[in-house]
Order: structure tokens, then C-alpha cells, then sequence
């Protein structure tokens, strides 16, 4: 059976996959309108010479030895920029061990969002890698009044773009033994501040 096309493919994921990511990282944009866009592509492709899909490489052998432990405690650092908020958007987080170590980098592209959306992005792209570490207890710390507060039970969630995202992440708290949350100074999380950052530069 031959391999399938890239065009095979485009219109596969036009005509079958939700989309829901995509759509909700890009305001303005419906369902339709990206599977036209994926038509149109898939068009454009097939009038170009056919092109073999590239060959799988080879599974990526683990380490033989024991898997190295859990860190059974993280400071999560997180944080999300907006140039013109609503603008360009990205979310950054920073995973440290208790002695300062850095555990992990994180940064993600969000398209156009509200600072606001891209804070409680950046907060979920730490914790859920927290969770995959197996982390047991987090001290989370950011520099959104808005969101700590929120997380706090302090202020209410109003935004319904927010909400989601807002249970999402509290959903994803519990599933710790113990977490601690925290309101730091802008200059407490550059670290954070300089991957959202990041995320935007370089569209990572």
C-alpha cells in the first residue's frame, strides 16, 4: 500500500480533526475557516511535483539503568507576555529544584492573545509538566496578581475566555499532595518573563 500524500493528509485533517487548538489560539477564527485554509493548501500542493514523505527514523533507544527518581518537590515559576494586548502572545515557565537548580524551560507561541490568557497558559505548561515529572509538592509562583488571587479563591473568574483555563489549572493543582501559591515582583520571575518572551521571538 503506498504511503500517503501530504495532500492526502491535509484534507484529512480539514475534513476530520477538530481543530479545536488551533482555533482557540487564533481569535476570529472559526472551524471553517481553517479547513478551507487547509483546502487551499492541499490545492497548492497538488499542483506542485509529488514529493515522497520523509523515512520514520529509528525509535530512540532509553538508557539501560534504574529511571533516575522523581524530584518529590518543584518551585514552578510561570508567567505570559502580550505585545499590544490583545497581540502577539506567549507563555513561559520555569521548574527549579529546592537548591535553585533549573529542571526545566518552558515557552509556547499562543497567536494573538490577552496577556491575561497567555499568564494562565504559561501557568498550565508548567504544571502539566510537573505532573509528567511526577512531582508531589509545587510552590507556584508568578507575578499575576489576577491569577494567584484566582487560584486563591480571593477573586472571581469573569472572563469566560479565562474560566476554561482557570479550571483547567485548578483541576491539575489537586492532582498534587501539596501546593503553595505565591504573588512575586516582576523582577522575582525573569526567568519566567524571559521565555514567554522567547516563545514569541522565536514562534517556539
Amino acid at each position: 500500500m503506498a504511503p500517503p500524500s501530504l495532500v492526502d493528509i491535509l484534507r484529512y485533517i480539514g475534513r476530520e480533526e477538530p481543530l479545536t487548538g488551533t482555533v482557540r489560539a487564533f481569535p476570529g477564527l472559526t472551524r471553517e475557516d481553517l479547513g478551507r485554509l487547509l483546502e487551499s493548501a492541499a490545492g497548492r500542493l497538488a499542483a506542485l511535483p509529488p514529493e515522497p514523505l520523509p523515512e520514520p527514523r529509528a525509535p530512540v533507544k532509553k538508557p539501560e539503568g534504574p529511571t533516575p527518581a522523581a524530584p518529590p518537590s518543584l518551585r514552578l515559576f510561570s508567567d505570559g507576555a502580550a505585545r499590544g494586548n490583545p497581540g502577539p502572545a506567549g507563555a513561559g515557565a520555569v521548574l527549579m529544584d529546592p537548591e535553585g537548580r533549573v529542571v526545566a524551560r518552558l515557552g509556547r507561541f499562543l497567536g494573538v492573545q490577552t496577556n491575561n490568557y497567555a499568564e494562565y497558559m504559561g501557568l498550565l505548561l508548567g504544571l502539566k509538566h510537573a505532573r509528567s515529572l511526577g512531582v508531589k509538592e509545587l510552590e507556584v509562583l508568578a507575578d499575576s496578581e489576577l491569577l494567584i488571587r484566582q487560584l486563591q479563591g480571593r477573586y472571581q473568574v469573569k472572563s469566560p475566555t479565562l474560566r476554561p483555563l482557570y479550571e483547567e489549572a485548578v483541576g491539575l493543582l489537586k492532582q498534587f499532595l501539596r501546593v503553595k501559591l505565591a504573588h512575586v515582583p516582576r523582577e522575582e520571575n525573569k526567568a519566567a518573563d524571559e521565555m514567554s518572551n522567547r516563545a514569541i521571538d522565536e514562534r517556539m
